[in-house]
């Protein structure tokens, strides 16, 4: 299949291009060859390996860096291509670039811009399998998993379609004689996005689309592991008709981040990441007088009561653990079995070994790379300094195939004070406790300082609804293992797990990206007064 921008795809035995090879722990080898010929992609005749540029004022420019980052195939190590650490010079441009285009598009009746999306969400659907492909090239993730990257960021910009109906202001009408209030919503300006690897589309698509139909212009800077679905997803933001400057993508690393924080002409800052990335963020950008929403770890608790459908509750708890590598920011990673329920680990252990690991891109596998080899090396050194602690399953065993492979892994015997439960692993490793009580599963996860997301698994109406009115976590399912809402709803993180107090999408997301105006207006048709030296009291005392 040959895509419109000149990416292809195909089996071949031999090619003189990049050739990735994958002897896959299912016994299966596949060769792939990638030609990656998009706009966003530079060669000269010094380069061995294909830069990548930004996308500034709706064209993709080579940077000028000195410096630039290797982006890997994680499922074999391979570079593939290598972005830039933007410099300060090409930074200023972009920043100028999306407030120039603010003056314009600001303009734009909302309609409009509605109309814009509305053509985007068409094209991203048409081109779905195409961003994947890039996704699974770049983080590993199964090309099925990527597919759900894709789609769950094109609800967000299927909303983004209606927005007009959440930017509705107020009005109160004769306040005094000839006198009404009204309140506006209105765009901020320039806003900026930073994005982690582990879901290189469904992340921007949070943030520019709600960003930009809201009025605002927006700069982009993803992960310098995963860039390339940006990339593709600006191209087809210039298709939908976005004008030059209202979406601009640039790359780095902590000097670029640092740069968003300090520009005097951004307004508001959008992040989903690490803690430490998190906390220093919205420290640095708040500080700077910016808007900040940063979404950081997480903790994610299961409780297992006895009265759970077994085999279900089973099933979806290794899918929630497991998937994606465990680099999910809602993935299960601690399940607190109670009473009679803790026979059930041994289950969990025969489900897990189920699963396949392997490159992304093969039929049949369930879990698929690490980002990097400093990732795996992190899981295992925390396994390692976790003492007390018992591993059922050990995933750090048999995959030493040139890739950061690492199976499903079960730890019993875990309570808080290990290294394990205290650290965000972010791998594919599940933690299990064990309690007498539903009161101590709850007393459990309430202490823990992350608030993403909990589930609960019970038949248990009561039960269920005490756990959900109980639970001090920003996100609870009840028999459903990831709660992440619809984006008529927001992502509702809660305590360490955000920084800032609006949330992505929904009505908060348009509330975080526009801001209020209140216009009292005078309007006498008879008998004008406009005030004089005392304190204005409207009406009658």
């Amino acid at each position: 299949m040959i895509w419109n921008i000149g990416f292809q795809v195909r089996r071949v035995q031999r090619c003189s291009l990049i050739t990735h090879r994958w002897s896959l722990f299912s016994t299966k080898t596949a060769d792939y060859c990638y030609e990656t010929n998009g706009p966003w992609l530079r060669k000269s005749a010094d380069d061995t390996i294909p830069k990548i540029t930004n996308f500034i004022n709706g064209e993709f420019v080579p940077s000028k860096a000195k410096s630039f980052i290797d982006v890997t195939n994680p499922a074999t190590n391979e570079v593939i291509s290598r972005v830039p650490i933007t410099t300060k010079e090409e930074l200023e441009e972009a920043t100028l670039s999306a407030k120039e285009a603010f003056q314009k598009w600001k303009e734009v009746p909302v309609q409009q811009r509605q109309r814009v999306m509305f053509q985007y969400q068409s094209i991203i659907r048409e081109r779905l399998v195409d961003l994947a492909k890039l996704i699974t090239l770049e983080n590993g993730k199964t090309l099925q998993d990527s597919q759900g990257d894709v789609f769950r960021g094109l609800e967000v910009v299927e909303t983004a379609c209606m927005v007009g109906s959440e930017m509705k202001g107020e009005t109160l009408n004769q306040i005094s004689q000839g006198m009404d209030i009204v309140t506006l919503r209105q765009p901020l300006g320039v806003c900026a996005g930073i994005t982690p690897f582990n879901f290189p589309a469904m992340i921007p698509l949070w943030m520019f689309p709600i960003a930009c139909t809201t009025g605002n212009t927006f700069v982009l800077k993803p992960s310098p592991h995963t860039p390339a679905a940006s990339m593709l997803l600006a191209k087809l933001s210039q298709e939908a008709g976005l004008p030059p400057g209202v979406l601009n993508v640039v790359h780095g690393s902590v000097e670029v981040v640092n740069f968003l924080c300090d520009s005097p002409h951004i307004r508001a800052i959008s992040f989903v990441g690490g803690n430490a990335a998190g906390e220093s963020i919205h420290a640095r950008g708040t500080a700077n007088g910016k808007r900040v929403q940063a979404n950081t770890s997480a903790k994610n608790h299961a409780t297992i009561l006895p009265d759970a459908d077994r085999e279900a509750t089973i099933k979806a708890i290794v899918g929630a653990a497991f998937g994606a590598a465990g680099q999910r920011c809602m993935a299960l990673s601690v399940a607190i079995f109670v009473g009679e329920s803790k026979d059930w680990v041994n289950d969990l252990v025969l489900e897990a070994k189920k699963l396949k690991v392997g490159c992304g891109f093969e039929e049949g596998i369930d879990v698929g790379p690490l980002i990097t080899p400093q990732a795996k090396e992190r899981v295992c050194q925390i396994l390692d300094k976790s003492g007390g602690t018992t591993i059922l399953l050990d995933g750090r065993e048999g995959y030493d195939d040139g890739g950061n492979f690492l199976g499903p892994t079960i730890v019993t015997g875990v309570t808080p004070q290990h290294l394990c439960y205290q650290e965000e692993i972010f791998g594919p490793v599940l933690l299990c406790m064990t309690v007498d009580t539903l009161d101590e599963a709850i007393a459990i996860t309430n202490s823990n300082p992350f608030g993403n997301g909990c589930a609960i698994f019970t038949q248990s109406g009561s039960c269920a609804r005490r756990f959900q009115h109980e639970i001090d976590v920003g996100q609870v399912g009840i028999n459903v293992p990831i709660p992440v809402p619809l984006p008529f709803f927001s992502f509702t993180g809660s305590k360490a797990s955000i920084r800032g107090d609006i949330h992505f999408y929904g009505k908060e997301g348009v509330q975080f990206y526009t801001q209020t105006k209140t216009i009292i207006s005078n309007w006498q048709y008879k008998g004008a007064n406009l005030g004089g030296v005392k304190m204005p009291v409207f009406g009658s005392k």
